[in-house]
């Protein structure tokens, strides 16, 4: 396989770093790899395959090299003022933050869901919300085979999804310290409150969910709703999910398609109490699917326990699978 050069924007924050680890651990094919991030951080290095690699601050002209492939992940304001300059200098940008996930000239993927739609990129590929991420795997054969009428979505999403802030809030408010990010204390406690509130009373988290799922599905017709929440929890979300189909269904069937589908590991086994864990799924890239069950409330309905690694699966693995995608289809 022929390699590449890679750019990493926001090298040093916890996606970039999780960037570095992954790209490692696939074995991407770089040649060279350059990263970048803000002022403040410029001029450190960083390890990348037992090399030290100097840290250059983003700028205008940071693209002004040979540079197949740039990850984003510095925040939406980096992203939608740097991602148009990088694409209009051949660079295809794939970027972390929310800017362009709802554009609708830029493809938003989920390369286990819907991988081809990498190849309609227009030099920007957006990575879909973390939460969503892990919702769509298991989502979309069921939606293939039954055909989604409508998806309730309930997170418990992990501290880490709001970077090192919110990992340290966490961890003062155990000792007892005062919480200095989050509007509340989080230790010892639960905040149905991600990102901010929109006008029609959901949280911007919330209806990142719900259109984003309607988009890397293809179908404006399935009804979602979401309610997402801050927990005590290190890393890894987990989601409580409730499907409506409009098909009938045989629970056995709903068993093999998601056992059959890549990127999902079935852990449900109530007998022995075991059921997808965050403690488990942190530093794993796939998605844990469990307490799968009928839904009684309704003809055809579903529920069931989602949990993953939020920074891997749900930011970097993604990205990085993405840029997986470009090399298979020969798009760099």
């Amino acid at each position: 396989m022929k390699k590449i050069n890679v750019a990493l924007v926001g090298a040093t924050g916890m996606v970039g770093r999780t960037f570095i680890k992954v790209l490692e651990e696939r074995n991407f094919p770089i040649d060279n790899i350059y990263m970048f991030s803000s002022a403040k951080s410029a001029g450190t290095t960083v390890k990348f395959a037992g090399k030290d690699v100097v840290v250059e601050e983003l700028n205008e002209n940071s693209f002004d090299r040979d540079i197949q492939i740039a990850l984003f992940s510095a925040g939406g304001g980096i992203s939608q003022k740097f991602a148009p300059i990088a694409a209009s200098k051949g660079v295809i940008v794939v970027d972390n933050s929310s800017q362009w996930r709802m554009d609708p000239n830029v493809p938003l993927v989920v390369p286990e869901v819907n991988p081809e739609a990498v190849k309609n990129h227009k030099g920007i590929i957006a990575n879909p919300n973390c939460s969503t991420i892990q919702a769509m795997v298991p989502l979309k054969p069921l939606h293939d085979k039954y055909n989604l009428k409508r998806v309730v979505y309930s997170t418990y999403q992990a501290v880490s999804g709001s970077g090192v802030k919110g990992v340290q809030d966490l961890e003062d408010g155990i000792q007892g310290k005062p919480n200095t990010f989050y509007p509340h204390p989080i230790a010892f406690n639960c905040l149905p409150h991600i990102d901010v509130f929109e006008e029609n009373g959901y949280t911007k988290e919330e209806m990142k969910m719900v259109n984003e799922t309607m988009k890397i599905l293809e179908d404006y017709n399935i009804k979602v709703t979401a309610t997402t929440v801050r927990v005590p929890v290190r890393g890894a979300h987990s989601e409580s999910i409730n499907l409506e189909f409009n098909k009938p269904f045989e629970l056995e069937d709903v068993f093999t398609a998601l056992k059959n589908t890549e990127g999902v590991v079935i852990v449900d086994n109530p007998a022995n109490n075991e059921y997808p864990l965050a403690v488990d799924a942190e530093g794993h890239d796939e998605v844990y699917v469990g307490r799968i069950r009928r839904d009684f409330s309704v003809d055809n309905g579903v529920n069931m326990w989602v949990v993953a690694d939020n920074i891997r699966k749900g930011a970097a693995t993604n990205a990085v699978q993405i840029a997986e995608l470009l090399l298979k289809y020969d798009l760099v």
